[in-house]
C-alpha cells in the first residue's frame, strides 16, 4: 500500500496533476494505447543525436512545496517525491518493479525470511565526505522504533526482532516469525547519524537543509516559487545526466499547462482533457511526446467514522449506491480510467476480481437511509433525523480539480437522494496538518498511492487509528485487524492473496471509504527529452539516464 497521501502528480509512486475545466458529463470513452506504452499517437521519426551527453535541466511542475524532506517525518507527496532524489536506500525497485540492490551490495534472505543479511558498498559519501556505513543503517533503525519520533512509518521497523551492524559495511536483520513486508522495509531512506543524532526533529534544520547522498542535491528553495535541485558528481551510481532539475511551484494546472506551451516546464502531467482534446496537431506531435498508463494510485471519498453520520453501515452503502462512479470516470477522467473496488490496482496479483463496484442506484440508496432512520420529515427535500439534516461538507485539496469535479458530480448525486453535500477547497500543507491529522473533517477526497506489496496495515489497522496516524478516518474492525496482521506475517503468495481477497470484501462491505476511481497517468515530455524507456514501473524510474542534446540544453540557473 501506499506511505503517504497523493497530491497530485504521477511517477513510479505518486504524482497526478489536473486541469481546471469544466465539467465533462457522460463523455464516452475512446480507443487507448496499452498502458505502461507511449501514446499511439503517430509522432515523427526521433532524430539521431549520438550518444547521451551531461548538462542542461530540466524543469518540472509541483502543485505543492514539500513539507519536510526527512522522509520519515512527511506523509505528503510533494515532500516525498523530492526525498526520492536525495536519499538512497538499500534495495530499490527496478523498472519490472522488481526489489534490487542499491545502496546494498548484495543481500541474503535466510532462515525461511527470518533472517536479512546485507552488505552495503563501501564508498558511497553523504555529500559532506562523510562516509555512509552500516551504522547509519542502524540509527535510521533506532530513530523509527523510537517513540518520540513522530512517524507514521514505525510498524515495519518494530516488526523487527532483533538489528546487528557485523562490520563497517553489513549489518543483519532478525525477525522471530516471518514478514513478508521484510525486504519492502528495506527500500527506505537511510538517514545520517552524524548529522541526526541528538537533533530535535521537529525543529532541525534538516527538514529543509537536507544532508543527504542521493543523485541530487538541494542547491536553491524559494519560498512559493522553486526547488533546484542540481547533480551530485559523486553520486556512487555515477552522476545523472541532466545538471539540474528545477521544481516549479505551480498550484493549478491550468496555469502548468500554459507554461507547458510557453515552454517553460519540460514535464507535467496531463487532465484527460488535455491529453484527448488539447494536446494534439502537428506541432504537439513534433514538440512533445505523451504516455498512458494506468497509475499506482486510487482516488476516495473517506468519511469521518466518528461522526454520527456516517456511523450506520447502512448508510455508507447507501451513499456508494447514490454515487455514480461511471459517471465520475467518464465525466472527470474522459473514459481515462476505472471504477475503484478498493485499495489494489486491477490487474495486479492481489486485486480481487469477484468484485464490482456497486451499481448506481438511488431508489436502493433513499431505502437504505430510511432502514437507518433518515426521512424528509418537513417537506423540505433533504433527509433529517432527530430534527438534524442530512448534511455535510466534503474536503479536498485546491488546485486539483479532478478531485474537485470528482466531489461536484458526488454533491449532485447525494443531492437527488436528499442528502447535502457542501465542498470546501483548503490548501494542501493546511489540508494535510490542520484538517487530515487532526481529524477535522465530515468526508474528504482524497488519494493514496499504491505499492508493490500488499500490505495495508498502515492505513486500515485499528491501532493506526491515531493522532497523526494513516488511519485518520478511525475505521475499526476487528476481523480486518487480524487477517492484515496475519498477512504481513505469511510469506506464501497464494495464502497472501486468499487474505487480502478477503480484506477487500470487508472493505466493500463496510464502506468507511467509497472507493471512486484509478486513473490513468497522463505525463507529457518536451521531445527533445531522450532516454525514456516506458515499462511496468512507469517512465520516471530511469530518470538519472535521461538527457538532452547539448544543442538543446537550458542553460542551468545562477544564484
Amino acid at each position: 500500500m501506499n506511505v503517504f497521501p497523493a497530491l497530485g502528480k504521477g511517477s513510479l509512486l505518486i504524482k497526478v496533476a489536473f486541469l481546471l475545466v469544466a465539467l465533462l458529463a457522460l463523455l464516452p470513452g475512446c480507443d487507448r494505447p496499452s498502458p505502461g506504452r507511449e501514446s499511439a499517437e503517430p509522432a515523427p521519426p526521433s532524430r539521431d543525436y549520438g550518444p547521451p551527453v551531461d548538462g542542461g535541466r530540466l524543469l518540472q511542475a509541483t502543485l505543492a512545496e514539500p513539507m519536510n524532506l526527512i522522509p520519515a517525518l512527511s506523509t505528503d507527496s510533494a515532500s516525498h517525491a523530492v526525498a526520492e532524489h536525495l536519499y538512497v536506500a538499500p534495495l530499490k525497485y527496478d523498472k519490472d518493479i522488481k526489489l534490487v540492490p542499491w545502496a546494498a551490495e548484495s543481500y541474503e534472505v535466510l532462515e525461511d525470511g527470518r533472517l536479512l543479511r546485507f552488505r552495503l558498498r563501501p564508498g558511497i559519501r553523504w555529500w559532506d565526505g562523510v562516509e555512509l556505513t552500516a551504522k547509519d543503517v542502524e540509527f535510521t533503525y533506532k530513530l523509527m522504533i523510537d517513540p518520540k519520533t513522530p512517524t507514521a512509518y514505525a510498524e515495519d521497523y518494530l516488526a523487527v526482532k532483533s538489528f546487528t551492524v557485523t562490520g563497517r559495511y553489513s549489518f543483519e536483520v532478525r525477525y522471530d516469525k516471518p514478514f513478508a513486508r521484510a525486504l519492502v522495509t528495506w527500500a527506505l531512506s537511510i538517514l545520517p547519524e552524524h548529522a541526526l543524532a541528538g537533533q530535535d526533529l521537529m525543529n532541525t534544520k534538516y527538514s529543509r537543509e537536507p544532508l543527504g547522498c542521493g543523485a541530487y542535491k538541494i542547491k536553491e528553495w524559494l519560498p512559493g516559487s522553486r526547488l533546484v535541485l542540481t547533480a551530485n558528481a559523486e553520486y556512487f551510481e555515477g552522476r545523472p545526466h541532466l545538471d539540474e532539475l528545477v521544481l516549479r511551484v505551480i498550484p493549478d494546472q491550468a496555469t502548468q499547462f500554459l507554461e507547458l506551451k510557453a515552454g517553460n516546464l519540460d514535464e507535467m502531467g496531463l487532465s484527460p482533457y488535455q491529453y484527448l482534446f488539447e494536446t494534439n496537431g502537428p506541432e504537439w506531435k513534433e514538440r512533445f511526446r505523451k504516455y498512458e498508463y494506468l497509475s499506482f494510485g486510487y482516488t476516495y471519498l473517506g468519511y469521518n467514522l466518528d461522526s454520527p453520520l456516517f456511523s450506520d453501515v447502512r448508510v455508507r452503502r447507501a451513499l456508494d449506491f447514490a454515487i455514480d462512479k461511471e459517471e465520475i470516470v467518464k465525466g472527470v477522467l474522459a473514459g481515462l480510467g476505472v471504477p475503484a473496488v478498493g485499495p489494489y490496482k486491477p490487474g495486479t496479483w492481489v486485486y480481487n476480481e469477484s468484485l464490482k463496484p456497486r451499481a448506481h442506484d438511488p431508489g436502493r440508496a433513499r431505502a437504505l437511509l430510511a432502514e437507518a432512520g433518515w426521512r424528509d420529515t418537513d417537506g423540505d427535500g433533504l433527509l433529517d433525523k432527530g430534527g438534524r439534516p442530512f448534511a455535510f461538507t466534503i474536503l479536498t485539496n485546491q488546485g486539483n480539480t479532478q478531485r474537485i469535479q470528482a466531489a461536484t458530480i458526488i454533491q449532485r448525486r447525494l443531492r437527488d437522494v436528499g442528502v447535502e453535500a457542501r465542498i470546501r477547497t483548503v490548501e494542501w500543507a493546511a489540508f494535510i496538518k490542520e484538517f487530515v491529522n487532526k481529524g477535522r473533517f465530515d468526508a474528504l477526497v482524497l488519494g493514496w498511492n499504491i505499492t508493490q506489496d500488499p500490505d495495508i496495515y498502515d492505513v486500515w489497522h485499528s491501532s493506526k487509528a491515531e493522532p497523526g496516524g494513516l488511519n485518520f478516518v478511525h475505521y475499526r474492525n476487528p476481523e480486518l485487524d487480524e487477517l492484515l496482521e496475519e498477512g504481513r506475517r505469511t510469506l506464501d503468495q497464494n495464502r497472501r492473496k486468499r487474505i487480502y481477497g478477503r480484506v477487500q470484501e470487508i472493505l466493500h462491505e463496510d464502506q468507511p471509504y467509497c472507493f471512486l476511481y484509478v486513473p490513468m497517468s497522463l505525463p507529457i515530455l518536451q521531445a527533445r527529452i531522450q532516454g525514456v524507456a516506458p515499462a511496468p514501473a512507469g517512465i520516471d524510474y530511469n530518470f538519472y539516464q535521461w538527457w538532452i542534446p547539448r544543442e538543446l540544453q537550458r542553460p542551468v540557473l545562477e544564484r
